[in-house]
């Protein structure tokens, strides 16, 4: 097997055991592994994500870590031109997947702006990976039979976190997505980033069933598939840990952590993110589900919220994508 995998946020709890199973599975890839820092020395995450490649000495040469900040679309569009340059100068293979894996939420700060006027958790978590696959996905840098892989939730269904304080429904006016409120009393913060998280994976997941129409009709591109997982909700991740309010931080060290063998009795998707990460690689891979499309939970196809379900939001939501990331497709029948 050949072909190159980029994988954003790579050194992240659930991306470092991913990126373990693809390199011990299936080393033939190539892995392109983006974090926002790339140095060892300065973030403990990617000394993590390094230790795992120094474990793997055989592979060095098919991968690298690569700087990418996703809330800064030039950055983003910069690096899709690199990679579209090394595939045509046939220095890097040509793309077998994208795993859209990288996230923010901030649960205890008032919703910011990026530097490109858009919400925070909007832009990382939706936009920029929009950006991204779409100047990947052309019949020249992307592999026939390639897969794009985003990262659902059950936050995007109404009641089924117990987080949720707000219902995920997409507002009347999308531009309120991109939106921030001046202000957000801060009893009110965890139930606004929360639901600005969940909004935007709900943006995620109806944008990759408009995506998947356009695959299916394009003769160049009609053997990609996207598909969109809900990993489960990972008890050991350090997202419970990071821009979160502290009695959750700790509910995870005293109750989630010890007791996820029994919670899981209960609830399946109450996993570690080692499982969850497998299962990332296992579609990213084309290895789970060759040539399917939609939404997973776990790794079983599932059904997706009904406001995800709804086409003319879908449809909707991609049109306000193309202009938010600032891709303008080349073929007509994409916009």
């Amino acid at each position: 097997m050949s072909g190159t995998i980029i994988i954003t946020g790579a050194n992240s709890s659930l991306a470092i055991p991913m990126v373990q199973h693809i390199l011990s599975k299936y080393p033939g890839y190539h892995l392109i592994l983006t974090v926002r820092n790339p140095s060892g020395d300065t973030d403990v995450n990617t000394k993590r994500l390094r230790a795992v490649l120094e474990q793997h000495p055989g592979v060095a040469d098919k991968t690298s870590i690569r700087a990418l900040d996703l809330a800064n679309l030039s950055a983003v569009h910069a690096f899709t031109e690199g990679l579209a340059a090394e595939i045509a100068a046939g220095t890097l293979p040509r793309v077998a997947a994208v795993v859209c894996n990288a996230y923010y939420w901030n649960l205890v700060d008032a919703p910011v702006l990026t530097r490109d006027g858009l919400e925070t958790a909007l832009q990382v978590n939706h936009v920029a990976h929009a950006a991204l696959v779409l100047r990947l996905l052309t019949a020249t840098t992307f592999a026939s039979g390639g897969r794009v892989v985003f990262l659902g939730t059950n936050a995007t269904d109404p009641g089924a976190n117990s987080l949720e304080k707000y219902p995920p429904v997409l507002p009347n006016d999308l531009d309120d997505l991109a939106r921030v409120p001046e202000h957000v009393d801060s009893s009110e913060r965890a139930g606004t980033g929360f639901h600005r998280y969940a909004l935007s994976k709900l943006a995620v997941t109806m944008f990759s069933y408009a995506l998947n129409r356009r695959l299916e009709k394009d003769p160049d591109l009609n053997t990609v598939t996207a598909v969109t997982i809900n990993p489960g909700n990972l008890a050991d991740s350090r997202a419970l840990q990071t821009n979160t309010p502290r009695a959750l931080a700790v509910a995870q060290t005293l109750l989630l952590k010890p007791l996820r063998p029994l919670l899981a009795f209960a609830d399946p998707t109450i996993r570690t993110a080692a499982a969850a990460g497998t299962d990332v690689a296992e579609l990213a891979t084309g290895h789970a589900h060759p040539g399917a499309r939609g939404f997973f939970t776990l790794l079983k196809e599932s059904k997706s919220s009904d406001e995800s379900l709804k086409v003319d939001k879908q449809e909707e939501v991609w049109r306000k994508t193309l202009a938010w990331a600032k891709v303008d497709p080349k073929n007509e029948k994409w916009k």
